[in-house]
């Protein structure tokens, strides 16, 4: 059983994005009084009361605008309504019923979905009258809220998520799911295509062919691996098509719904900004990463080219240079099944566990021999108790007197320390630090 997709739909300057930051609980939404700010569609997702869905903002609609965002936005909320289970339909009890609302709700009508008419900006009880403005638009009973302060949210919920499966009763898949993401054009569709050994996706030199998000299932020494082959990602800045923002939304999701991700690189090009930001997105989703070089075959080399590059990517890297790097090249399908060995590995370092015994024997000696350094007012940061945490991937907790003064540097210390003595290849680390 999937989680659902919900859509938040409507004319621009509804409060769409205040709605979506609300749901989502964080301001990931940019929210300006200025028409069509929010551009690209923004992916979240939401829990209430036991149940999850996804929930994705887009841009206010305008139909049958030629300039060149507003047609972008248009065609972004009817992609939004193909892909979304449930439909969101924000409207603005201030400006009261106009005519774009009108059009919208014929598309939302011709789709099928699901629809929940959202009457925003009521503030009080004084002004729930005016949700009754909007039962001409023929989509049900109008709902009142107020994205701003909250008011009725709650209750919405309620209704939105009541035929939700609880997550509780959401069976996870036991197959490992491997996406494959990376710049326009390095070669990721030849890369599933040489591990399928058919040709599954569309392949060519121009960059983006893949539009969507392509599942496939790989049979491995009778394990079945779910391959996701994805859109490449481009800078922000370059994306001139509505096409190209639905490609990167659909990128970010397939990270998210996967186990394991491939960051898939140029060996010819090497790494660039755009790849720190897929292994950043990677990296907040707590998933395990592999950095592929691709088109190794292109290099001249000797013997200790491979070690140079490799070097030089661990610099580049920083912090995050725990990460596995693999030499490959998709074409000639040299080393491609090595990356799904070490998929396989991670996957498996993503659920290890260590004992809270084992954790205090091996990491409170090393502690003490560099404890953390003294807190401002110069009091003394002892950490007294550790232990791991995370049902999906690993979270340690630290237990401290003084939890808000450990300082990153030292945290970084701590994370190293546990790589060092229990490995986790590829692994993103979570670590938490409580009151003792």
């Amino acid at each position: 059983m999937k989680i659902s997709l919900v859509a938040i739909v409507g004319r621009p300057n509804v409060g769409k994005s205040t709605l979506f930051n609300r749901l989502v609980g964080k301001r990931e939404a940019i929210v300006d009084d200025i028409s069509g700010v929010t551009r690209d569609r923004n992916y979240g997702e939401v829990e209430w009361s036991g149940k999850m869905f996804r929930l994705i903002d887009t841009g206010g609609y305008v139909p049958e605008s030629d300039e060149i965002f507003e047609k972008a936005i248009r065609e972004q909320v009817e992609h939004a309504l193909s892909e979304a289970d449930k439909i969101l339909f924000v409207v603005d009890a201030r400006t009261g019923l106009m005519p774009l609302d009108y059009h919208i709700a014929e598309l939302i009508r011709r789709s099928g979905k699901k629809c929940f008419l959202l009457v925003n900006k009521i503030d009080s009880e004084f002004q729930e009258h005016l949700s009754s403005d909007f039962y001409p638009i023929g989509l049900g009973d109008p709902i009142a809220v107020s994205a701003l302060s909250g008011r009725s949210i709650g209750d919405f919920l309620d209704d939105l998520t009541s035929d939700m499966i609880p997550l509780s009763e959401l069976t996870a898949d036991s197959n490992l799911k491997l996406s494959i993401v990376g710049r326009p054009n390095v070669g990721k569709s030849t890369l599933t295509n040489a591990l399928l050994g058919e040709e599954r996706s569309i392949v060519t030199d121009i960059p983006g062919t893949t539009r969507d998000s392509i599942h496939s299932h790989l049979k491995y020494y009778g394990e079945e691996i779910i391959l996701i082959d994805t859109a490449g990602l481009r800078k922000r800045s370059r994306i001139n098509d509505n096409i190209e923002y639905f490609s990167m939304a659909r990128t970010l999701k397939a990270i998210a719904d996967s186990d394991v991700t491939i960051v898939l690189l140029d060996a010819e090009k090497g790494m660039e900004s755009q790849d720190h930001y897929i292994i950043d997105e990677a990296i907040r989703r707590k998933r395990g990463i592999i950095i592929g070089v691709n088109k190794w075959d292109l290099i001249e080399k000797d013997s200790k080219t491979a070690d140079h590059y490799r070097k030089s990517l661990i610099r580049k890297l920083g912090m995050n240079d725990y990460l596995p790097v693999v030499f490959i090249s998709a074409l000639e399908k040299q080393r491609i099944f090595k990356l799904i060995e070490l998929a396989k590995e991670i996957h498996s370092e993503r659920k290890k566990v260590i004992a809270t015994e084992t954790l205090n024997d091996d990491l409170l000696p090393e502690i003490e021999k560099m404890p953390p350094p003294a807190s401002p007012t110069g009091r003394e940061i002892k950490i007294k108790y550790i232990t791991q945490g995370g049902l999906h991937y690993p979270v340690f907790l630290f237990f401290t007197n003084y939890p808000k003064n450990i300082p990153d540097n030292y945290k970084r210390y701590l994370e190293k320390l546990i790589r060092k003595l229990y490995g986790f290849k590829g692994v993103p680390l979570t670590l938490v630090f409580k009151q003792k």
